[in-house]
């Protein structure tokens, strides 16, 4: 068993050399009618790191949901030690509202020497200055739920209850086959270990390329929680799994489906707007040297192809239901234009 050089994004071992995740996360929630964490507009802030794409479901339905001034961001680098995700990209270093080097200083100021993976999306209390929970998949759930009376007005329904048993099913296949299915491949410690998480994982995109052939969305006519989880690996998937993670039967771009499906919600705003393909790559390629010795980052790939038309409104459906898309992203939240040069200021895709 050795540690996992992951273990900045999720944490994990390898056990008789097959990658196991884990899943030992704080389980605390931010409820409405929460005695220690009770939803209050402006305790409480998301700290993530866009290379993350655990943390990228987070920031994606804190957008779709409009509750930037109800819960800051905190927005750390693309690469961490061994140590903790450092909030390098603030000017001294520190996070403006924290003031904290690092997220493990979040953890171990409510759990002194805490024993476990220090990772990302997590919530921190911003009084006490100490991590409430790092749950990310029910992060996002009580984003929806708990905190509806401070979404925007047009905010879409992620988790709508009538839904909601075919989504946690659609979710629990992506995140054991797909989610996670990459890393297995990725991190397998040997040839039959690797190829059996292979097969599992095309498997799996198979199963969805056929899904989405005649429906817009995963489940339902909207894009729900089920479409965000899925898209945070498939944008990572050329520009990262492929190649880095051995994940190479196929490109998503040679899919024809899945590519016309994350271009459809990579151009719809909220996703491709929050996707950083620089940092993706300098996480990846620079942390994880046991796969990637040197360090090297890739130049490629070309991401020109984000941007052409998709076609998928033939299949009906409505992004955002009754409701309307977000506004412009705030100011200091913007992906950077040299990181994602299809994506405006004003968050839209220019196709």
């Amino acid at each position: 068993m050795r540690a996992d050089p992951s273990t900045g994004s999720q944490p994990g071992t390898y056990v008789e050399a097959e990658y196991n995740r884990d899943t030992a996360y704080i389980e605390d929630r931010i409820t409405r009618d929460g005695e220690q964490w009770p939803v209050e507009a402006g305790r409480y802030r998301l700290v993530v790191a866009r290379a993350c794409p655990w943390a990228n479901r987070a920031i994606i339905v804190r957008r779709l949901l409009g509750l930037e001034d109800a819960i800051s961001m905190g927005i750390c680098g693309p690469t961490h030690d061994s140590d903790s995700w450092t909030f390098d990209l603030d000017p001294d270093g520190l996070d403006p509202v924290l003031r904290i080097p690092r997220i493990k200083d979040a953890y171990l100021a409510r759990f002194p020497g805490y024993p476990k993976g220090i990772t990302v999306p997590a919530v921190v209390d911003v009084p006490s200055g100490g991590v409430v929970t790092n749950n990310f998949p029910q992060i996002t759930l009580d984003l929806s739920g708990e905190w509806s009376e401070h979404h925007r007005e047009g905010a879409p329904e992620l988790y709508p209850e009538h839904l909601r048993t075919e989504i946690d099913e659609v979710n629990k296949r992506v995140y054991t086959e797909v989610n996670n299915g990459v890393y297995r491949c990725g991190f397998a410690g040997t040839q039959e270990s690797y190829e059996t998480a292979y097969e599992r994982l095309f498997t799996a995109l198979d199963w969805l390329e056929e899904r989405l052939s005649s429906q817009r969305y995963l489940v339902g006519d909207t894009i729900t929680e089920a479409d965000v989880r899925l898209f945070t690996t498939l944008a990572r998937f050329d520009t990262v799994y492929h190649g880095h993670f051995k994940c190479n039967r196929q490109k998503l771009s040679e899919m024809p489906v899945l590519w016309a499906y994350a271009r459809d919600l990579f151009q719809t705003p909220g996703f491709g707007d929050t996707t950083d393909f620089v940092h993706i790559k300098s996480h990846y390629y620079e942390v994880h040297r046991d796969i990637n010795p040197t360090g090297v980052v890739p130049a490629g790939p070309d991401l020109a192809g984000w941007a052409t038309p998709h076609g998928r409104e033939s299949l009906g459906g409505r992004p955002f239901g009754d409701g309307t898309p977000p506004g412009p992203p705030p100011e200091g939240e913007r992906v950077p234009t040299a990181h994602n040069p299809h994506v405006g200021p004003d968050g839209l895709v220019s196709t």
